[in-house]
Formats: C-alpha cells, sequence, structure tokens
C-alpha cells in the first residue's frame, strides 16, 4: 500500500473558530443498534428513505468543504465513489450539493447498474448538473493527477461478508492513491463493529458518522465528524446518542480532529 499525504485540513470550524474536539461523550453502535435506529427513523419518526438519504448527502458535502476547503486543494475535482445501496445514494446526493455549492467539480463512479428508481433518479439529477458520472475507477495515476479527494460512499454500516467484483478491486486500487479520502459513515472494506480486521479496508483521512458513529470508529484516527442533526430527541433518548451540539448551521460537528495526519 503507498502512503498517501494528506492534504491540508482546514482550521475552521463553521468558518469561525478553531478546529477543535467537540467534548462530548458520543456514544458508539452496534450494527444492530444501527439498524434498529433506521427502522425507528422511518416508523416512529415517519422519515421516507429519499427524505434521509438527502439529509445524510448534504451532511456529507457539508463535511467535505469544511475538513478540505477548496483554496488549499490543488484542484476543485473530487471523485465520488458510489456503492450500490443506500450508502451510494449518500455519495449521488453529495455529488450534487457539492456542484451546487459552485465551487466544486465532483465525477461520480458508479460501476452498477441502479435497479431501483431511487438511484436513477439521483443519478439522472447530477447528468442534469452535468456531473460526469463514470462506470470504471480511473486509474491511481489519473487518481492522483487530476482529483484533490476521493469521497468513499461505497459500503455502509449495513456491509457484511466478503468484498465481491467490481468492488474488490476498486477498493484495492483505492488503497493506493495518494490524495486524501474521505469516508461515509464506514470506511469501505471495514468491519461495522471491529475495524479493518482483514487488511483489505481503505485508510480514509476523514470520516463522517452518519445518525451516530459505529463501533468500528474507535479504531479511526483520522479526522472524524458527524452527521445527524436531524435525529429527532426522542430517537436520542432512546439510543442514548449524546450528540454533540451543531453550530450554526452546520449539518455536522466534529467529533476528533484525528492524529494520523501527516501533511504535504
Amino acid at each position: 500500500t503507498r502512503r498517501r499525504r494528506a492534504a491540508p485540513v482546514s482550521t475552521r470550524t463553521s468558518g469561525r473558530t478553531m478546529l477543535k474536539s467537540v467534548a462530548a461523550k458520543v456514544r458508539f453502535l452496534s450494527q444492530i443498534e444501527a439498524q434498529t435506529l433506521d427502522v425507528d427513523l422511518f416508523t416512529s419518526s415517519a422519515f421516507s428513505v429519499d427524505q434521509l438519504m438527502e439529509l445524510a448527502g448534504l451532511s456529507v458535502a457539508n463535511a467535505v468543504h469544511l475538513a478540505f476547503p477548496l483554496a488549499e486543494q490543488k484542484s476543485s475535482q473530487i471523485l465520488v465513489v458510489c456503492g450500490p445501496g443506500n450508502n451510494g445514494g449518500d455519495g449521488l446526493v453529495a455529488a450534487r450539493h457539492l456542484a451546487h455549492f459552485g465551487m466544486y467539480r465532483p465525477v461520480v463512479c458508479y460501476p452498477k447498474p441502479p435497479k431501483r428508481d431511487l438511484f436513477k433518479n439521483l443519478i439522472t439529477q447530477c447528468i442534469q448538473l452535468k456531473i460526469p458520472v463514470l462506470e470504471k475507477l480511473p486509474s491511481v495515476e489519473t487518481i492522483n493527477d487530476e482529483y484533490s479527494l476521493v469521497l468513499d460512499a461505497i459500503f455502509g454500516f449495513s456491509f457484511k461478508g466478503a468484498l465481491r467484483s467490481p468492488f474488490d478491486s476498486i477498493i484495492s486500487d483505492l488503497r493506493q492513491i495518494e490524495i486524501p479520502i474521505l469516508s461515509v459513515d464506514v470506511p469501505s472494506g471495514w468491519d461495522v463493529e471491529k475495524g479493518d480486521i482483514n487488511g483489505i479496508g481503505l485508510n480514509p483521512d476523514a470520516l463522517i458518522s452518519l445518525t451516530a458513529p459505529k463501533l468500528c470508529s474507535q479504531h479511526f484516527n483520522g479526522i472524524h465528524y458527524l452527521g445527524g442533526r436531524f435525529v429527532p430527541p426522542v430517537i436520542q433518548e432512546k439510543y442514548n446518542l449524546d450528540i454533540p451540539k451543531y453550530l450554526g448551521t452546520d449539518q455536522c460537528v466534529l467529533i476528533s480532529p484525528g492524529s494520523n495526519k501527516s501533511q504535504i
């Protein structure tokens, strides 16, 4: 695995204060707890799948802007690599919001043709914003030369079992790149509770947990954000989440500034 050099990370939170860890006892969820919490959001809290995906994707785009401000990057182009499930849907929504921000040029890699209308619609929305949608991952050299960041939206907290084609080779290639990676909810290839136990997962520079951090993120040493401003108090209380206070209009909050960053 090639050693990647992390890009300089923003020293601001909400553009106003110095980046610092949020002093809060955030609770980490098991895979079953995360799945049960999702069901509660869909049922007792009456959220729809596409509604939660929209809120999650906006949180992800916000985290990209906070952690990797454009002025410090070599390129405005971001590669958004999407899996076939809801994590990939979060990535598609994030790509759209990044394009609407007006300063980023997202490029989507969506290797498996979508079957559900939800994902077909999200891809159509990206195409109408002139966001390129690729079926194949660019070469390692192309990614290093033409992009400033990879957004890993391949697998989320529902992932189980072995990596399958084409995502096994995609993750293998992404392990070799030299530009920063920001993972959505769970670094792809990681066990949701135990982390990268097989040594085949990504080693991102930043992570944004969605709703609440999963147990695997206790093994993560990079910049860690939480996106879950949409979680109702009744759900927070039921699962003892102890969610940190979100600042201003931010859709994500810093949990940890990380300890594994290197400077260019």
